[in-house]
């Protein structure tokens, strides 16, 4: 199956998305007090508040970054189609 150009770039995009939102989101679920015991942004152990949106955020960027290399990987083969 070949992808266009547009769709191509359009998975590019995405997976930049991807990169440009969750690292910011994992920032904030950090500075968030429910995401430790104590109630104070980094003292204490972390919460299930703070592991499962660990997770969520890593399985993001994976699947985010698959999507992005799949867009490289498409791009470069429509183009070579192209010549």
């Amino acid at each position: 199956m070949m992808l266009t150009r547009a769709w191509s770039g359009f998975l590019i995009l995405v997976g930049v998305w991807t990169w440009v939102i969750w690292p910011r989101f994992g920032v904030a679920i950090w500075n968030d007090a429910r995401a430790w015991s104590t109630g104070e942004i980094g003292q204490g152990s972390p919460t299930s508040f703070l592991w499962v949106h660990a997770l969520l955020i890593g399985a993001s960027l994976v699947i985010g970054t698959t999507v992005g290399v799949l867009g490289i990987r498409a791009w470069r083969a429509a183009t070579a189609a192209r010549r």
